[in-house]
């Protein structure tokens, strides 16, 4: 089957348009009974961060992504971090030497940063004028034997051959004609990216490249670069960029594209792996809550469209309702939401002394089954409009009295009225009831009688309806508290 890979810098935390790359890699891996790789591309080690590398791949883990062969799981084609693979790139650049296809460049700096200048004051674009190209054997001798510093340079032939991408059809980019020589391994023995990418994937059998459109117009110098080693390429095909809805660039100073934070805000990894597959292409369908099997049935490279993807986060808490909603639905993930819904009461009401049966299980998903569908995040249920659910009201009798003197009269008609309750209860029958409840008492208001139900429930003025309370709570619930209150 086909190999692919994801190839991120360990620069900082995983984001999104990071996730859409690896997640189109792992679909295409696993629609194809192929492999997925993960490669850590750190050769530009000023920017590396300790221990982003380890935060990428936890990341693609909790994403339900995970790779095959890792730098974590290790795997035939190792090591998979680029800053252990610098032997190899050395090798690979001393053959392109012997062969004539790239010179060692002995420019100064400074040298380079005048070029530079000079180039935007006539305001062209920079590059290397490929002095070094020149260079005659015994020049390069004298040069070596004064100890000066090098870089090695690949020498870009003109007359670039087309070649088919995925996605984007028919192109080439004459890159002699609009580049200098570009660097494939710097003074330090690191190579840059364009000779690290080519060798790997060579190294580690990569049978299809997908990666950013960024990467597009540099396709051309990567095909030369095989070309050089006489090495078969790999298949290309380049993602459209992942945008903001407004068609700008996904700003990773806003902070809210990376995956920890959604994560760490109570966001399914589902509803994330469907967003940023539903505003791109490539799907047979476009419908919301599809999962990762749904995602990998209906996927075809040759669907995806060349057009940008707008992003539209708004709509996240929308995507996580449904794959929320689907969670409940399901009896071995909604085990999990229930212990999880338990710690988060623990962490938020922990200190009001939560009663411990407002913790048991059957009570927990009881809530859970009964809001489903009302609620875009498990975190929802601990705001403060849920407050009554778990922490039981203190009320007095003398409070409820100030309301109503009927208090026991009204307590037994609502008591009454829910061990009646056989068949499930719904809010329009119970506001029915409740109506022609309150007609049963001599002088108490409708409003009075919500207001004393509402206290003893909840202990609070405002919140949710009485009804929608009865209904979450449950009759043996609502039918305690009601008692509790009267005998205080």
């Amino acid at each position: 089957g086909p190999r692919v890979r994801f190839g991120p810098s360990p620069t900082g935390f995983l984001h999104l348009g990071g996730l859409r790359t690896a997640l189109y890699n792992y679909i295409f891996a696993k629609k194809h009974q192929g492999t997925f790789i993960l490669r850590v591309e750190d050769t530009d080690q000023n920017r590396v961060v300790p221990g982003a590398a380890e935060g990428i791949e936890d990341m693609l883990d909790w994403a339900g992504i995970p790779p095959d062969e890792s730098p974590g799981r290790g795997g035939p084609a190792g090591p998979y971090v680029q800053s252990l693979r610098l032997e190899l790139y050395g090798r690979a650049s001393a053959a392109l030497l012997e062969r004539g296809a790239a010179y060692r460049c002995f420019c100064s700096p400074q040298r380079l940063q005048l070029l530079r200048k000079d180039a935007l004051r006539r305001q062209q674009t920079p590059r290397y004028d490929n002095r070094c190209r020149h260079l005659t054997p015994t020049e390069v001798a004298q040069k070596l034997s004064q100890g000066l510093d090098f870089v090695i340079r690949f020498r870009l032939e003109k007359g670039v051959e087309p070649f088919q991408d995925l996605v984007y059809g028919w192109n080439k980019h004459e890159v002699a004609e609009v580049e200098g020589d570009p660097v494939i391994l710097k003074g330090d023995g690191f190579p840059t990216y364009h000779l690290a990418n080519v060798v790997d994937d060579h190294y580690m059998g990569i049978t299809h490249v997908l990666r950013g459109t960024e990467w597009l117009a540099s396709t051309s110098k990567h095909l030369l670069l095989y070309k050089a080693f006489g090495w078969e390429p790999p298949q290309f095909g380049h993602l459209p960029l992942l945008l903001n809805k407004d068609g700008g660039k996904l700003s990773k100073r806003q902070g809210d594209i990376f995956l920890e934070r959604f994560a760490r805000d109570g966001f399914l990894p589902e509803a994330l792996l469907d967003i940023v597959t539903n505003c791109g292409s490539g799907f047979t369908e476009k419908q919301m809550g599809r999962t990762l099997e749904e995602l990998i049935s209906q996927f075809e490279v040759g669907r995806i469209t060349t057009h940008s993807a707008l992003l539209d986060l708004e709509a996240l808490p929308e995507f996580n309702r449904l794959h929320l909603t689907r969670h409940i639905e399901n009896q071995g993930l909604r085990q999990k939401l229930v212990r999880e819904l338990q710690g988060l009461v623990e962490l938020v009401y922990g200190d009001q002394q939560v009663d411990p049966d407002v913790l048991e299980n059957k009570y927990v998903e009881r809530v859970l089954l009964l809001r489903k569908g009302h609620i875009s995040l498990l975190k929802n249920l601990v705001s403060s409009d849920y407050s009554y659910l778990w922490v039981r009201p203190s009320v007095s009798r003398q409070q409820l009295q100030t309301i109503s003197a009927e208090v026991d009269e009204i307590g037994r008609l609502v008591v009454g009225l829910m061990t009646r309750q056989t068949a499930a209860l719904t809010m329009e029958e119970l506001n029915k009831d409740l109506r022609s409840l309150q007609k049963q008492t001599r002088e108490t208001k409708y409003s009075s009688m919500m207001q004393l139900l509402r206290l003893v429930l909840s202990g609070r003025q405002h919140g949710p309806s009485v009804a929608e309370m009865m209904v979450t709570l449950g009759a043996e619930e609502v039918c305690g508290r009601i008692q509790r209150a009267l005998s205080s």
